[in-house]
């Protein structure tokens, strides 16, 4: 979609936020959350996301669709170099390319803060995910059987990076 906007997230965008990342975890297709979340939830994690861990929103004609944020992989300082990866896109809009906008996007709020890899976990059975992530440039590392548990039953999860330093 050539009218999408992507821009930094603001605080008034956390609605919208939220109101995306519970599509996510009630379509049990990207997080092993089981229950929504609430604004004072979403508050907090807004204010952990700034700075090197930025936030990135999608917007058609001032309706935000999608977000993209760079999350701490790891709080040991070996790992200050690799973002962990959370996106999220309106459901009404997955498969239009708001994803790899967003994507392309964080690639280089990623590298201009100092990361040279951002890893990601996805579900196995989220084809249209893993094809936008290979399509970005992103690889499947492996999958980690039974890695948690959602609606009662173990969920496989599979890793995968991109390297960002040519």
């Amino acid at each position: 979609m050539s009218d999408v906007a992507v821009r930094s997230a603001e605080p008034a965008d956390v609605a919208a936020i939220l109101r995306i990342y519970n599509q996510g975890i009630e379509d049990r297709i990207a997080t092993l959350e089981s229950d929504p979340k609430d604004m004072a939830y979403m508050e907090g994690w807004f204010r952990e996301h700034q700075g090197r861990y930025a936030v990135l929103v999608a917007g058609i004609a001032g309706e935000i669709v999608g977000w993209a944020s760079l999350n701490r992989y790891s709080h040991r300082c070996a790992y200050n170099g690799v973002a962990d990866l959370s996106i999220y896109v309106d459901r009404r809009f997955r498969g239009k390319g708001i994803g790899s906008q967003l994507l392309h996007a964080i690639d280089k709020v990623a590298k201009a803060n100092g990361f040279y890899k951002i890893v990601l976990f996805t579900f196995p059975s989220n084809q249209l995910g893993q094809g936008l992530y290979r399509k970005c440039g992103y690889r499947e590392v492996g999958v980690f059987e039974k890695q948690g548990i959602l609606d009662g039953r173990f969920v496989d999860v599979m890793a995968m990076e991109k390297w960002l330093l040519s």
